[in-house]
Parts: structure tokens; sequence; C-alpha cells
């Protein structure tokens, strides 16, 4: 039975997803910052579920989510749910963390949660040097952050035969995030991140960028190789973690 963790699971996409997952017959294993939240994902899908605690914005613990993944059992797969637009916290939270999670967290299938606003950064290789990874002050902007952690993905899924690395673009969805009036289908969103994590459907063997269940071309820059090098080597020398 596949067994998918998904970060970020208190409201929207990432409790979405669970959902989903269950009803096809996953394990699953949720993910919260704070333990109290656990309760009520357990209320929201009428069962508790096994769960990790952490705040992603915080390196240590990110390992310590890693270290509670592995004490569970570990996982076949891994949905990059969590997300913030707080500029100060994008990069630790939507490229860093997903970083070290998928270093950390050995798994077949890795989704990562992308936007269409990554076509809007304004990075390039040089920019790269000027980032600030910990989360101290805002070096980037959260379309920034949209596009180094699709790049990641492209990157994973290069790098590493065998292993299916997927960025999904949920859309403009009513979530805590893009707010009530977004008119964007969240159901097409969460449906997609759990089709890839479960890989049951032969056209998820694959490494791409998704939107409501279909293929799209990315930005030009995420399947760069050169970016995508220079990405994983600032993310490296950041965290003191390879990527293998």
């Amino acid at each position: 039975m596949t067994r998918v963790l998904v970060t970020g699971t208190s409201t929207g996409l990432g409790l979405g997803a669970l959902s989903d997952l269950r009803k096809h017959g996953a394990q699953v294993v949720a993910h919260v910052r704070r333990s109290e939240q656990l309760d009520a994902v357990g209320r929201a899908l009428g069962e508790q579920v096994p769960g990790v605690v952490g705040d992603l914005a915080d390196r240590a613990q990110v390992r310590e989510v890693a270290e509670q993944v592995a004490a569970l059992g570990g996982v076949d797969a891994v949905i990059h749910n969590a997300g913030t637009m707080d500029e100060r916290l994008v990069l630790s939270v939507n490229v860093v963390a997903p970083y070290l999670m998928t270093a950390l967290v050995p798994a077949r299938r890795h989704v990562y949660l992308s936007s269409s606003m990554h076509r809007g950064a304004r990075l390039n290789t040089t920019r790269l040097a000027g980032m600030d990874w910990t989360g101290t002050r805002p070096t980037a902007s959260y379309s920034d952050s949209k596009l180094l952690v699709t790049a990641l993905a492209a990157a994973v899924g290069r790098l590493h035969p065998g292993t299916w690395a997927n960025a999904v673009d949920p859309g403009w969805v009513p979530t805590r995030m893009g707010g009530t009036g977004a008119p964007d289908d969240l159901d097409a969103g969460h449906h997609t991140q759990a089709w890839l994590a479960l890989g049951e459907d032969p056209r998820t063997h694959t490494s791409a960028y998704w939107h409501h269940l279909r293929t799209q071309q990315p930005d030009r820059r995420v399947n760069d190789s050169e970016f995508q090098d220079q990405l994983l080597a600032a993310l490296g020398r950041a965290t003191g973690t390879p990527l293998d």
C-alpha cells in the first residue's frame, strides 16, 4: 500500500490531498506546524491519521520532521505542499524546506507546489548568489520562490533516474493564501497532487510541470541545467546537506 507524506495539511490543498489519498486506499502521514492541529485534521477527515510536527521555516525543525517520518517507517511519496507568501520566509519555507525534505526523506515520488507566478520571477544565475536562505531578511519574491522550487523539481527528475519529481500549478484557488474570492478549482489542484503521488496512472510516470492533470511548459529557466546545478549548489552550501 502506498504511503504518502503531505506537508501543510491543516487546511486547503494539503487537507484536500490527504482526503483524496485516503479515498484511493493510500496510507497518509499528515504534517502540521503545531501538534494541536493534528486533532483538527483528524476531525476534518473523520479519523485520526499518523502525523509529524514542525515549523518548516526552521531548518532544525525540518530535520526533526524528517526524523519523525523515518520513525514512522518512511514513505513512498512526498507532496511538498506547505508554502507561504511572507517575503521574509518564502525561500526558507517554499524552497529550502522542500530541498531538505527531498534530501532527508527517501521517496520514489516527489510532488512540489509550484505556481503560474513562477514565470514572473526576476532571477538568473547571478542573482542566486545574493539570496538569504535563512529567512532573516527578504531577498526574493513569491514568484522567485516558485521558480526555484519548480527548477528543484526538474533537477531532481533529471539527476535521479527512477524518481518521479513533478511540480504542480494548482491555479489561483480559494485557500488561506489565495483568498476566498480566488476563481480557480481547488479540487482540481489537490486531485492533481494526489494523483501524481499515487503514481498508479502510467501518465504519472514522468517528471514534468502540471496544471489540472495536464502537463504544461514551464518558464525556460526551469529546465536550464546550469540554473538547476547552481541552485542545488547554493542550497547544498546553505544547508550543509548535498542532494546526493
